[in-house]
């Protein structure tokens, strides 16, 4: 089987190179020259592990190539992917569709046979539709059908998510005059292993395709933004967030993940997705209060803590130096989108501090965006060494392993702000330390010279 995957970005490297994984031909088309050189010398633009292994593999067995001339590209597909960039739109907050039309008139302009068009990259309800619409301007001769076949991959777990995955959804064009038998069973042979090991697979109409994947990012979100309220009260009565955490999680009709509370969710998904999900629904004329009180509390709650840094550090940082741990939105990424370190650092250097940071991946993603002031280091206990305080943003498990006896030695100050509760409490107090921690019950150590 042929296919095509316009984009080779993180959606579209990783759902390619699991498509020629499992036995597909998939042409993947990337328009940036530096990537696609990146790709076509073995050089993977992105972190995610295995994923360069993945690659190399299908390369070497023929089934995966990398170009930039989607005609050539096409020809022969029977599934063709548009999985480029929807961003925020700047000013008003709606997904930017103007890469899924550039890509979808280019295929528009090169098919010859009957395909698949399949809108990968999560868009707005609708856009499916709307797709197929400028599809049949731009060639009215042309026989085609629009899917939709939203991707559900974790940053840092691509591949597993895609390989042994939750679900799959894909969406047709139930209305269609004759129904969309041919592109649901081309769906159903591209998806055939998992069939095998009986993952769900799930066919349902174009506006529910488009809509589930917002509606499960958001509730994901609303999860995140729960957790980390909970935290804010517990440190006011003295409760613990992790046991009621494990407490609810055990409910099956909860489940323990995204219960872990933090300095708010970032990445490329949720602010985005929530954001877009929010305009959507009010330009429907159902407004959802709860996701538009998520995006509210979150915005909100990554400037609050650059707030509580400070307080933690008496009251100012200026002159001070700071140590920063982790700086991606998550660990096992270098993505820096939303993330976190970005608005508590400026509002750190900003307040006169001197910023010395270190993330196993997310360095060179992180300068552009971060302030010119910060130092980036070989290592965590380069970032700890002479500091005044030290901050934890990222939960990386090597962070986890670092010694408090050795931190204590290299820092100059005593304070940890560790807003990902890497680290007990007591025992970092037990070392000295004037430790903070998110919705734990503060305990006692030693008084401050």
């Amino acid at each position: 089987m042929q296919t095509a995957m316009i984009g080779g970005g993180y959606v579209g490297l990783v759902s390619g190179a699991c498509f020629a994984e499992f036995g597909t031909n998939v042409a993947i088309v990337e328009t940036d020259p530096d990537r696609l050189a990146a790709l076509r010398e073995g050089r993977i633009p992105i972190y995610e592990p295995g994923l360069d292994k993945l690659v190399a593999d299908n390369v070497a067995a023929g089934r995966l190539t990398f170009g930039d001339n989607i005609e050539q590209a096409v020809q022969g597909a029977e599934a063709i992917f548009i999985a480029v960039g929807t961003p925020t739109r700047r000013g008003d907050g709606h997904a930017d569709l103007r890469y899924v039309y550039a890509a979808t008139e280019q295929i528009a302009k090169c098919m010859k046979d009957y395909a698949v068009v399949v809108t990968k990259s999560t868009v707005p309800v609708g856009t499916g539709r709307q797709v197929s619409d400028l599809i049949r301007r731009v060639r009215p001769d042309l026989d085609f059908d629009v899917a939709s076949n939203p991707e559900f991959l974790r940053e840092g777990n691509a591949i597993g998510d895609f390989m042994r995955p939750d679900r799959v959804i894909i969406g047709t064009d139930t209305t269609k005059e004759g129904g969309a038998h041919r592109a649901m069973e081309i769906m159903r042979r591209l998806y055939r292993p998992l069939y095998l090991i009986e993952a769900p697979i799930l066919f349902t109409s174009l506006e529910t395709a488009e809509l589930a994947k917002y509606a499960a990012n958001s509730f994901l979100a609303m999860k995140v933004t729960f957790i980390n309220e909970i935290a804010d009260l517990c440190e006011k009565v003295g409760a613990d967030v992790h046991d009621i955490a494990r407490g609810i999680g055990l409910d099956n009709r909860i489940g323990r993940k995204f219960l872990h509370p933090g300095p708010g969710f970032g990445g490329s998904c949720f602010p985005k997705d929530t954001l877009a999900l929010v305009h959507i629904a009010q330009n429907a004329g159902s407004p959802m209060r709860l996701i538009e009180t998520t995006v509210d509390i979150n915005d909100t709650r990554k400037t609050r803590m650059a707030h509580r840094i400070v307080a933690a550090c008496g009251g100012s940082v200026a002159g001070l130096t700071i140590g920063v741990l982790g700086l991606t939105f998550k660990p096992e990424t270098d993505d820096m989108r939303a993330a976190s370190s970005i608005p508590i650092l400026h509002h750190l250097a900003g307040a006169g501090a001197t910023l010395r940071a270190f993330d196993p991946a997310g360095m060179e993603a992180a300068q552009p965006l971060l302030p010119e002031e910060v130092v980036y280091c070989h290592d965590a206990l380069d970032a700890a060494t002479g500091v005044d305080a030290l901050v934890v943003l990222t939960e990386w498990n090597e962070f986890r392993a670092l010694s408090p006896a050795r931190l204590r030695e290299l820092m100059k100050g005593d304070v940890i702000v560790d807003l990902r509760n890497v680290w007990e409490p007591k025992a970092m107090r037990d070392h000295g330390f004037q430790y903070e921690s998110i919705g734990r019950p503060l305990i006692e150590g030693p008084v401050r010279k």
